[in-house]
This record gives C-alpha cells, structure tokens and sequence, in this order.
C-alpha cells in the first residue's frame, strides 16, 4: 500500500493517513484511515473489496457510535461475510448522537467543541478520499442501524449521484411522526447529553422534513431500498442480553416497527417500489446481522460488485 504515512493502530490493522492521487483501490485487506473534515480527523475503518473493485458500502452505527471502532465491525460478522466480495466495506467512526447528519451548531448542553456535519462528510469529504484510493464517487451503497436507518435512506435521497442501494435497519424513519421528536430529545439527553434543537431546531423547523425519510419517499424512487425492523418480540438472539435490556429493546422495536409501517404505506401509496419486512426481533445486533445478511445479494447487484 503506497499511503504518505503508515503507523500500527490499536486495533492491529494499518491505519493510513493518505493515497497517492488515482490509485488503484487495494485488494482486500482491513485499514484504517484518517481522513481529515471540518469536524477535525474522523477515523474510517475499511475493508477493500476482494479484488480491488472500486464500488463501496457505507455502513452506518447506532446512536451509542464508539470513538474508537465502528460496531458494524465488532458486533456483527459483516467483515468475514463480505471478505470475498469485490465491494469496499466503509465503517465510519464516531457520531455519538449525531443521527449522521448536519446540524445547525454545536450542542450547547454538553459543551460540544465543534458542529456535527456528519451528510457533509458523508457525501463529500470522504468520498473525496477515498476516490484518491480508487473507489468510485457514485457507484455505493448505503446502510445503517437504528440512527444511520433513517440516515442512510435519507442520505441517499438527497445525493443520487452517489448512492445506487440505500437500506434501513431498525431506523425511526419518520421523525416528524407526533411526539417522536421528544422521543429523540429523551434519548439524545440520556445519550451523550446532546441537543435535539441544536440539531434540526425546534419541531416544525424544515430541518425535520428534510430529514426524514418517509417525507422525502419521493426522491427515493428508483433506487433500490431495503426497509427492515423487528415488531418488538423477542427471540432466541436476546438470551444474552439479560431481562432489562432486553425489555428496552422490545420497546424501541416496537416503536421502529410503527415508523416502517408508515414508510411501507407511504411508498405504497406513492407508486415507489421498497422492499420492507417487519419480522419477529428486537432493538439489538444480532438482528441487524440477520438483515445485512438479507441485503447482501440485493447491495452487491445493484453495485455490480460480486
């Protein structure tokens, strides 16, 4: 790998702070990348794909997203399932509480430093980057867990020329839905002590509509989409996770459920073709596991990428 510096990360892959303009993407093998944002430097873990295919997918984290490691990689088997497939696995680090997009100031309840601009990111600093290791500007996928599902359908509406397959797993992907921006504010708070309002301002603010997907369903039609989510009912998957966090997880699946009913009826109605399923499970990994596991086929087709 001709990279400008290689140092040994703490998780014993390479961390590589710049490629050579026009590279050809590597073939196979875990990275990690430092790629520089108006945020400051944001940790990208990659995977590139088999045989130096220059398609990728993004893969988007929880609300809890670590600072040190996207969950996609620990808490799921997505590196081994896609390791002899010719598409670039892009696990973004970081974004605690920042449902992957733009806000308008820092949080001013926990003394934030700088202003989340996460779509930024997403749709233009980082596909930047990683165009200067060979992978393609328009030829991605995208998915997420619970805050990246809404975040990777919506990210995808607004930027067609990146995105060929966009996937929801477990996303509340009707924020504007009544009362569900206090359900965001309540666990935003209990999550980081982060403010709702100085993401997308105070309900009613345009910033809402923007930013969610059952809303912007139009802009969606054509590409390829896979909606999933438990109905809240447990399974074999929840056994370790002892009785508490299974019942909150119930919960939040229950609730991700009603959002993907509204999609589901809203996409019906508009004539836009959507896969959704809604299936026995909870709010937890395992789960959405099952569900890459599902996307993976209808990803590597519409990227072209086997």
């Amino acid at each position: 790998m001709a990279a400008a510096a290689i140092v040994t990360s703490v998780l014993g892959v390479a961390a590589a702070v710049a490629a050579p303009p026009g590279s050809r993407t590597p073939a196979g093998g875990l990275e990690q990348l430092t790629v520089p944002s108006s945020m400051g430097p944001i940790t990208v873990q990659v995977q590139w794909a088999a045989r130096g295919g220059s398609s990728a997918l993004y893969l988007l984290d929880g609300l809890r997203a670590p600072a040190d490691h996207n969950q996609w990689t620990t808490d799921t088997d997505a590196l081994r399932r896609f390791a002899g497939d010719d598409v670039t696995l892009v696990f973004p680090v970081g974004g605690h509480s920042s449902f992957y997009t733009d806000w308008y100031r820092p949080s001013g309840t926990n003394n934030q430093a700088v202003t989340y601009k996460w779509e930024t990111f997403l749709t233009r600093e980082l596909p930047d980057f990683l165009a200067g290791y060979g992978v393609s500007r328009t030829n991605n996928a995208i998915v997420g867990a619970s805050m990246g599902g809404n975040a990777a359908l919506v990210l995808a509406a607004h930027h067609r020329d990146q995105f060929r397959f966009a996937g929801s797993f477990s996303g509340f992907v009707n924020p504007t839905y009544p009362m569900w921006n206090q359900a965001m504010r309540a666990a935003m708070i209990d999550e980081g002590n982060f403010a709702v309002d100085d993401m997308w301002g105070p309900p009613g603010d345009p910033a809402w509509a923007r930013n969610d997907a059952t809303v912007q369903a139009e802009l969606l039609r054509g590409l390829p989409i896979y909606v999933t989510t438990g109905n809240g009912m447990p399974g074999s998957p929840d056994l370790a996770n002892g009785f508490g966090n299974t019942v909150n997880a119930m919960a939040l699946e229950s609730m991700a459920a009603v959002a993907a009913g509204i999609f589901r009826d809203r996409v019906t109605e508009l004539g836009v073709s959507a896969r959704v399923d809604i299936l026995n499970g909870t709010h937890t990994w395992p789960y959405w596991q099952q569900a890459l596991a599902t996307a993976r086929p209808l990803i590597l087709d519409a990227l072209s990428a086997g």
